[in-house]
């Protein structure tokens, strides 16, 4: 046989051999479920940043939207605006769209000119002016707000309970602004409430907590609730007789833990199945809302920014809490979650994640 018949040969059977590999793959079955999982989509990623017994939550959407609700502490040399910038960093992003301050408290607001020095800003969010008689300290963080905005390189957005703020992959709804609260339920809401029973909601007697900003936000299957400072009687507002809130996932436990917020009528008729505290070490966590909250029907898991060190305190176990007493480590949480209803928590001091999959 001379070279060339040789090589087409060779050639035939090289063709007819990839043919029947070909044959065989196509037929075999689909993979069953021991096949590996396909990677998740990207998710919408809040990070709990430590602020040292204020509040500073930053939101991130899985196509790079962001909301910061509220910045945290002014002074200690830019300390909360640094960690801001961080989480900003560690999320990917180069602004933050949106800041919502829920009110003119020092810990909430007081950040807002340093952070507007360290990154842009799009849009702050408030529940509108300062009170007609402000309660103290609260004039000197909103003129510091004017003097932001007049700078002209951020926006003014001060939006009505029963809105919807401007972000297209976070369905949030503005529930309470300026000491008042929506009037209707939201799709899904409107039960009795039988926690109404016996709660404790009493009205309380500060000028600015009440005026809080607070929202509800659905991402996918997700409920996120978030009320700042808003206390038990305006809570009462919203739950009693019937639940206008309805069912949550997660719940940012509000004004850090402390017993003037949080009533069971909130907090069990909500049933999250985990709440995030945004406490310090001395400030916060009162054993009665930390009684409240892991009592609340449903609850898997609390997590706690710090571990409460007041004398008959009551505190998780330290894997869910992100800062322990000691140094100052600024730790922080960090939730994903997706549309399906799954989420994941990350503790930085751990660097452990605990998964809650979708039900």
């Amino acid at each position: 046989m001379n070279r060339k018949n040789r090589n087409s040969k060779l050639w035939r059977i090289a063709l007819c051999s990839a043919a029947a590999v070909l044959a065989w793959i196509c037929a075999m079955p689909p993979a069953t479920g021991n096949a590996a999982p396909a990677a998740k989509s990207a998710g919408l990623r809040i990070y709990f940043v430590d602020v040292e017994g204020g509040q500073s939550t930053l939101f991130v959407t899985p196509k790079g939207q962001s909301l910061l609700v509220d910045t945290g502490w002014a002074d200690f040399d830019g300390r909360d605006a640094g960690r801001i910038v961080a989480a900003a960093k560690d999320a990917g992003i180069n602004r933050i769209d949106y800041v919502l301050l829920t009110h003119y408290h020092p810990d909430h607001s007081g950040g807002l000119p340093q952070l507007a020095e360290r990154i842009p800003i799009g849009t702050v969010i408030d529940h509108g002016e300062n009170a007609p008689a402000p309660e103290e300290g609260t004039e000197e963080i909103y003129q510091a707000y004017m003097a932001v905005l007049a700078s002209g390189k951020v926006k003014r957005l001060s939006p009505k309970p029963g809105d919807k703020l401007p972000i297209p992959e976070l369905d949030a709804t503005v529930v309470s602004a300026a000491g008042r609260v929506i009037d209707h339920a939201l799709p899904g809401a409107g039960q009795p409430n039988p926690a109404c029973e016996g709660a404790n909601l009493a009205p309380d007697d500060q000028v600015e907590n009440p005026r809080s900003l607070g929202i509800r936000m659905v991402f996918g299957k997700l409920r996120i609730l978030d009320l700042g400072d808003l206390t038990v009687d305006k809570e009462a507002l919203l739950m009693c007789p019937a639940n206008k809130l309805g069912h949550v996932e997660i719940l940012v436990v509000s004004h850090h833990g402390t017993y003037t917020s949080n009533s069971s009528a909130l907090v069990h008729a909500i049933a999250p199945r985990v709440a995030i505290m945004d406490n310090g070490g001395k400030k916060g966590g009162t054993p009665n809302v930390w009684q409240t909250v892991k009592s609340s029907p449903g609850l898997e898991d609390l997590w706690q920014l710090h571990t409460v060190e007041a004398k008959g305190a009551k505190n998780v176990a330290d894997e869910f809490i992100a800062n322990l007493p000691g140094p100052d480590g600024g730790k922080y949480l960090k939730l994903t979650a997706w549309p399906d209803g799954s989420f994941e928590v990350f503790n930085a001091r751990t660097n452990a994640t605990k998964s809650y999959p979708a039900k």
